[in-house]
Parts: C-alpha cells; structure tokens; sequence
C-alpha cells in the first residue's frame, strides 16, 4: 500500500504500524492481530515491526499506552472547556468517556485488560495519568462537601461504572427514544443525588 510505505521512508513506521493495529483490533478483535498482518497491512515486509515491537504483546502494549494518552487528552480537554459546579464538569467528563468509549470500543477493552497484566507498570502509570485530572476533580468535589467524603477510588468507580453502563446503553440502542446527551445529563444528575450528604 503506497501510503504505508510512503510514511515509512519517512520515519514514520511505528505510527502506521500503531494505526493499522487498532483498525485490525477494531475490526477483528485482539486474538487476530498478529505482526505479520500488521505488517502486510501497512505495506512492509513481515520482519520490519521487529524493529520496534519484538512481539504482538509489545505491539498491543504501544497501543495501549497510546489508548490511554488519547483518552486522558479528551477527558482533560472536556472537564476544561467547561466552568461550573460539579455537576456540569462531571457531565462533561462522562460525555467525553461516551464519545471516546463509543468510537473504540475494542481499544478499550483492550486498554484495561493490559494493564492489569503482571509487569505492566507503563501501563498502569499511563492510566494513572490519563484519570489525574478526574482524580483531582473529584477530590476537589468532595473538599467543596458537594459528594460524600468517601474513599476516592470508591468515588470513581462508582462514576466509571455508571459512565461505561451509559456507553453500553447508548451503543446498543437500548434506548432509542433519548438522546445520548439527555441520557447522559441526566444519569449524572440521578447519580450525584444519591451521592450528596443528606442533612
């Protein structure tokens, strides 16, 4: 494929490798991306991913870690574009994770399963840095008294379950008659009075 060879010659492999695994994942799921694939598909010879992958876990690491560098840009960008109570930055956040969870949905599996593999401390640390502004925002929620002061990896969870059971809602067309945004701000909404202190 010209293209592929094209960004090859200019350096520029290890990206079209990146890109191909992850229409590859995408399309057929984890178990059949293999380096000689990859490799036919970006238009170099089956020795050539060698180079900076030394075999399909390295490669489906790169992606991961990648995954995770995207996803906390979108998630970063969301929760700062807006100003407002928690309410409309955690709306926010859930929005960006739908959209992002909606368009990668393999990626994503794949992102979590990987790091908890043993010996993926990269992994962990790119997770880690992808939820850092999540993080502070919920402790800084919880500081303003607007969520219980509870455990924070608690807090997320709770937040993570719920966003990713919207994006499972949302992508299976369960429920056709609302929107996704409504779906979402609402949800958030429901979510948040069960989690305010009562008086």
């Amino acid at each position: 494929m010209p293209p592929a060879r094209t960004a090859y010659h200019h350096g520029n492999l290890r990206e079209a490798l990146l890109e191909c695994a992850e229409q590859m994942l995408e399309r057929t799921g984890v178990g059949e991306v293999s380096l000689r694939e990859v490799a036919r598909q970006a238009g170099v010879s089956h020795g050539a991913p060698r180079r900076h992958f030394p075999d399909k876990q390295a490669l489906l690491d790169a992606l991961a870690e990648n995954g995770f560098e995207r996803l906390g840009r979108e998630l970063d960008a969301a929760v700062q574009e807006v100003d407002g109570p928690f309410t409309v930055r955690l709306t926010a956040f859930a929005r960006a994770w739908v959209n992002f969870a909606s368009r990668h949905p393999a990626l994503l599996d794949m992102m979590f399963a990987s790091k908890n593999r043993p010996q993926a401390d990269s992994l962990r640390r790119a997770a880690d840095r992808a939820f850092a502004a999540s993080s502070a925002m919920i402790c800084e929620a919880q500081a303003h008294h607007d969520i219980v002061d509870l455990d924070n990896d608690q807090a997320a969870t709770a937040i993570l379950a719920t966003v990713q059971g919207l994006t499972a809602l949302i992508v299976s067309g369960m429920l056709p008659d609302r929107s996704p945004d409504d779906l979402i701000a609402d949800t958030i909404e429901t979510l948040l009075d069960g989690l305010r202190p009562r008086s």
